[in-house]
């Protein structure tokens, strides 16, 4: 049973059926042995009026009389059974009644006095442990048989005895069963609760789904998604810690090359244009390191699409290629459009926009000269994807997802100035999951790169 609900359900089933039963049979059990010493008390007295009916007007006076009182105890029925092991007047017997003939047929008759009379019995009256008999004028043997009626469950239910037993059947049970399933629910439950302290305390190593590998219930699910909370926690706080690291690596580099030309400029002779020119190049790609900084924290917050639009994706990507052809004129570097996605798409223009030319400009930047980038498009049942392969040297298998962190960069190119910050398909790939897409890298077959950035379905207006 893997929900929670159906354990519940089987549970709550099963202490029902204890409860009832267990009263079904308590029921009967002290009724008939409540019932049983006033059958005996009364047993007497009625063979001893059918054997003076017998003797005073036969087996027809008896039958009559018997036809008249066979239900006149209430609670118990009169049989007289013949010789020939039948009731006198035809019906049928009960379990009781055919046992305790069997009992006459073991003992056989005893001489006893019965109690509570203040009279001896008549003549032609035998009694007997199981049943008193009669005896007719031709020596014919005749049983007398008062059995109690099965009790009824609703009318026993007013026995005292009845009543307290059947609750403290329900007690039992419902204590067993809630004990059950308060352990059976609560021990995952604190297990989490401490894991949660454990979180809120900054211990990232707590795990709580050890020992519910076999349980498949929601609790056990929840375990295992705490566990995941726990992990993706982690590697959040590593990867910010990476990334505090990384800026700060990054900020200081051209820090420190401006404090070198500063130096520079007032070492006379100095030539401060020149040093100038260097402090302001710097300070630029100080800016913009700080500007794609800013925006990738943008986009990782939860306002990162507040601002949407309708436009047509087929023109904003022809502007983007127009304007990459322009940058890569200088490599003689040509960008090929191929495909359309004739469609209207609801998102940030100038964030798909800033993630498309990140990609075109890493194609510039490590295509060779005289190549041609593709930039094809092409309409999905899934959605839209934009697919750029370039002719550069390609990615090591091992790098082909790390490309999108921010500041990662390829071993062969760890120079800032062919490298570039190393932040631009980060940039990308958060500005396709902030639009429910992704960005996807892999070596194209015959060399090259090809950056594969998909689009919804549910963002096509």
């Amino acid at each position: 049973m893997h929900s929670l609900y159906l354990r519940i359900f089987v549970l709550f089933w099963i202490a029902m059926a204890l409860i009832v039963g267990g009263s079904i049979a308590a029921t009967f059990t002290i009724a008939l042995h409540e019932y049983e010493p006033q059958e005996l008390q009364r047993r007497p007295s009625a063979a001893i009026q059918a054997s003076e009916i017998l003797a005073g007007g036969g087996i027809t006076a008896l039958k009559s009389w018997l036809d008249a009182n066979k239900h006149a105890m209430g609670d118990r029925d009169l049989f007289i059974v013949g010789p020939d092991g039948r009731d006198i007047l035809g019906r049928h017997l009960p379990e009781g009644a055919v046992r305790r003939l069997e009992f006459i047929d073991r003992e056989g008759v005893a001489g006893m006095e019965p109690r509570g009379f203040g009279h001896p019995p008549p003549g032609n009256f035998r009694p007997s442990h199981a049943a008193p008999q009669i005896v007719a004028a031709d020596g014919s043997i005749f049983s007398v048989l008062v059995v109690p009626r099965r009790p009824s469950i609703f009318g026993a239910l007013s026995l005292p005895a009845i009543s307290l037993t059947i609750l403290c059947i329900a007690l039992i049970v419902s204590a067993l069963a809630s004990w059950w399933l308060a352990e059976h629910l609560t021990a995952p439950i604190r297990r989490i609760q401490e894991g949660a302290r454990a979180l809120a305390s900054e211990n990232l190593e707590v795990r709580v789904s050890a020992g519910l590998e076999d349980r498949k219930d929601e609790l056990a699910v929840l375990a295992r998604d705490f566990d995941a909370m726990a992990d993706q926690l982690r590697a959040n706080r590593s990867a910010t810690t990476r990334l505090l690291r990384d800026i700060s690596h990054e900020l200081r580099s051209p820090l420190a090359r401006m404090r070198v030309a500063l130096g520079l400029a007032r070492q006379p002779p100095a030539d401060l244009t020149r040093q100038l020119d260097r402090l302001e190049r710097e300070i630029e790609r100080l800016d913009s390191l700080i500007s794609q900084v800013l925006k990738l924290a943008r986009l990782q917050g939860t306002d990162a699409l507040t601002e949407r639009e309708r436009f047509d994706l087929d023109e904003m990507i022809e502007e983007v290629v127009r304007d990459a052809n322009f940058e890569g004129a200088t490599k003689n570097c040509r960008f090929i459009l191929q495909g359309a996605a004739n469609a209207a798409i609801l998102g940030n223009s100038e964030l798909l926009r800033s993630a498309i030319e990140n990609v075109l400009r890493n194609a510039v930047r490590y295509s060779p000269g005289d190549t041609q980038v593709c930039v094809s498009i092409a309409r999905l049942s899934s959605g839209l994807e934009i697919l750029i392969r370039d002719r550069g040297p390609g990615v090591p298998p091992v790098d082909l997802t790390r490309i999108f962190e921010p500041f990662y960069r390829v071993a062969e190119s760890r120079d800032r100035d062919s490298g570039g910050e190393g932040i631009g398909l980060a940039i990308t790939s958060q500005v396709m999951k902030s639009h429910g897409g992704s960005a996807e890298a892999q070596n194209a077959a015959g060399g090259g790169l090809e950056i594969r950035l998909s689009l919804p379905e549910s963002i096509i207006a």
